[in-house]
This record gives C-alpha cells, structure tokens and sequence, in this order.
C-alpha cells in the first residue's frame, strides 16, 4: 500500500504494524512537494519488523545520482535489507517549479543513475563518462577523485522500481530494472499500449535481474454496497488526466487517450485548465473509474484480481477504502487471502 501525502505520520506507521501483521509485504512512501520521503523511511524502517518499505518514488532530478545511491544504500541499512528504490522523472511542473532545475532526457537520465547507481553499491570506484553524468566531474577545479562508498552496503544490488508510461522509459524499465511501475493500471488495455515495450525491453534483459516485477496500484473496497466508493477516485484522475501539466504536454493525458479515452481525456483537460474541476471529475469515464479499482463484491473483485494476473501483474498496491482502521486491516487480510 501506498502512505498518503496528508494525515498524522506517526499514528499512521502505528498502524503499518497491523497492516503488516495482516499480510502486508511492502508500504511506498511518495515524495512530491510534501515532506521528503527518505526521513520517513527510515522512521517506517524503525517501527517495523518484516515489511518491505519503497521510495514512490524518489525524482530523478531533485538528488545527484550518487546521492540516491547513498540514499538507498542507508536506508537498506536501517532496515536490515529492506528497502525498494523507487525512482522516476516524475514532470515539468514539479521538476522544474519546485526543483528549480530542467526537465530533459528523463530516459537517458534513467538509464544513467541506475548504472551509476549499482557501481556504487558494487563499491567500484566512481568513474563513469555518460552524456548526462561525468564523474568525477571533467573541468571544475581539478581537483575531482574517483571514490568510492566508504561502508560495504548491506546488498550490493538493491532493487529498483522504475516508475513509467511512455514506451522508451517502459522498455527501458523491462531491461534495466527490477520492477516497473505505471501508473493508472488498465489490466484490458496493458498488451495494447505497452506490450511491444515491455517486449522489447526483456529482450535486452540480463538473466541474473529475474523476472519483472509489475506493480499496479488500485483501490479497494469489498462488499455489496460499496460501488459508490469507486467515485473516490475520481478527483485524481481528473487531477492527474487535466490538470498534471501543460494542454501541450500531459503525459497522463495522452495515457488515457491510448486507453482509448482519446476525446474523454481533452474535454476532462479543457474543464480543469479552465477551473470546472468538479465537471472535469463528472467526466472521468465509469469505466476507466471502474476497471482502474478493485472495488465491490467479493466475486468482482477475485475476477478483478485473475485479470490483473493475467495481464502480468505480480504485485498489487492497493489502497483499502474503510471507515474505520480496524476495517482496513481486514480488507488487506480479504485481498491477501483472495490474491494467493
């Protein structure tokens, strides 16, 4: 399950322990423009015994790449071996308002800090001549060394969870990568819009990576009154779809379009743009609201999960829908029990 950007933190990691209790193998933490999500990590690591914690994600441009090596190699530490790096180049928007840097080459840059990445947790020293990343640095003052990380990292190959929905950064996640992670998972369309990617990266696979780990997120809620709640999702979708971006440049809007909610998407983009975020909302199609969650009678949702496994997903981030804390845990133990 994925930890949300609101809400107290602290009572929230308490409760992780029943989550993990009930079944839970791994909590992603995001990192937007909220709070960082490393400090939490390492707190989550602290309060926890057997569960498997993940940045979700960490951006490629807001941390040197030796830097998120060093990251991820502390917060494997602290957890005994634990930790998921989850990396991806997230947008313009955030990358370059909020970072203050600019959004170029999201690929190139994948590719390159996962390698520099792995040389550090390999302790090699650190040279490395890339298009976007010399190191040590060429020019400056000459004085760059080639070093390497100081402690013996608790695994020398961490895995990395490569979040994207483009067919470059998709194929690149299948060949470099431990797992992938898209977002707005649609079970039906996923050989549709990414099958020749993810095709096209695992031939290019190294064995010793194992098989790809496809982790798609969804909703849930199990029961016969609780369709309603697929509503729930609707802001952000309309959010993400209209409003996560330039009208030239969404990527999540042109996802949906390869969905095959081409004009959907537009008049969602064109009401939220123009400040109609509640007629944007009313106009997220039912069925990509539907087909996104997992969420209504326990029937529906044990074919929901056969589609989801048919389609090649291995893990499922769900977000349980419940009033009450108690209600949450049991949905995971419901979903766990369904799932295997």
């Amino acid at each position: 399950m994925q930890l949300g950007y609101a809400g107290d933190f602290a009572d929230t990691v308490v409760e992780l322990a029943d989550y993990e209790r009930a079944g839970l193998d791994i909590v992603f933490v995001p990192e937007a423009y909220s709070y960082d999500a490393v400090s939490q990590l390492g707190y989550i690591a602290a309060k926890t015994d057997r569960l498997q914690i993940a940045s979700g994600i960490l951006q490629l441009y807001s941390r040197t790449p030796a830097l998120t090596a060093m990251t991820a190699a502390g917060l494997d530490f602290v957890s005994g071996g634990r930790f998921t790096l989850g990396l991806g180049a997230s947008g313009p928007q955030v990358i370059e308002g909020w970072h203050g840097v600019p959004y170029d080459a999201p690929v190139g840059r994948s590719r390159e800090i996962i390698e520099i990445c792995r040389m550090i947790w390999r302790r090699e020293r650190l040279v490395y001549q890339g298009r976007y990343y010399q190191l040590p640095l060429p020019g400056g003052t000459g004085l760059g060394k080639p070093l390497k990380l100081i402690n013996h990292p608790v695994r020398e190959r961490i895995p990395i969870a490569l979040a994207a929905i483009g067919p470059k950064n998709v194929a690149l996640a299948a060949e470099l990568a431990e797992a992938w992670e898209p977002i707005f998972y649609l079970p039906e369309k996923s050989a549709e819009v990414w099958g020749d990617a993810v095709a096209e990266g695992e031939a290019k696979r190294d064995p010793s990576l194992g098989p790809l780990d496809v982790i798609a997120g969804a909703s849930l809620a199990i029961g016969e009154d609780v369709t309603h709640l697929r509503d729930l999702s609707r802001p952000a979708l309309a959010l993400y779809i209209g409003g996560m971006g330039a009208r030239s440049r969404n990527f999540y809007n042109d996802l949906a379009g390869r969905f095959g909610y081409e004009a959907e998407a537009k008049a969602i983009q064109d009401a939220y743009l123009e400040g109609r975020k509640h007629e944007a909302e009313a106009l997220v199609p039912a069925g990509l609201v539907e087909r996104t969650s997992l969420i209504g009678p326990e029937s529906y949702v044990r074919e929901r999960l056969a589609t989801y496994r048919d389609a090649g997903v291995t893990t499922l981030n769900v977000t349980p829908l419940a009033p009450t804390h108690e209600a949450r845990v049991a949905l995971i133990e419901r979903v766990r029990t369904l799932a295997n």
